[in-house]
């Protein structure tokens, strides 16, 4: 197999892991969060969960399509059942996987597969919106 595109299939595979990380808190996040932030939360994270599970879907049909095998292991996550903490980690896992999908994209391109280099593009969209949201529900001044 070609080395750039084991490379992007290695990343795909990161951000897949990563993916799975996201379904997982997401969803923990929403059995946890409690209060009068929960009625705000929950419906959140729980709607981050179905959008993650799309991006995981994508990734591993991608990883199939270029030759490899999708993982099956999620990266690790943070337990918290405090709401400004899960804010935060919601927040820099947003930040890293703009940061990854946008590695992905260069690899995608220098693999030669631009359709999945535009794709990519859509998702790095995706997740920005997700960013800009959380940094808004942070600027709450009852999370100071």
């Amino acid at each position: 197999m070609d080395e750039k595109r084991k490379a992007l299939i290695d990343g795909l595979n990161e951000d897949l892991a990563n993916e799975y990380a996201a379904i997982i808190m997401y969803n923990h996040y929403a059995a946890n969060v409690q209060g009068l932030a929960g009625q705000v939360l929950k419906p959140f994270f729980q709607g981050e969960v179905t959008d993650e599970i799309g991006h995981a879907q994508f990734l591993a049909e991608k990883i199939v399509y270029l030759g490899g095998t999708p993982t099956v292991e999620p990266k690790p996550v943070k337990h918290t059942t405090d709401v400004k903490q899960m804010l935060e980690n919601t927040l820099q896992a947003e930040i890293d996987t703009i940061k990854r999908y946008t590695q992905r994209v260069e690899q995608a391109e220098a693999a030669g597969e631009i359709g999945l280099k535009i794709e990519l593009e859509d998702l790095i969209a995706d997740e920005t919106r997700h960013k800009i949201e959380i940094e808004r529900l942070l600027r709450d001044p009852l999370l100071k």
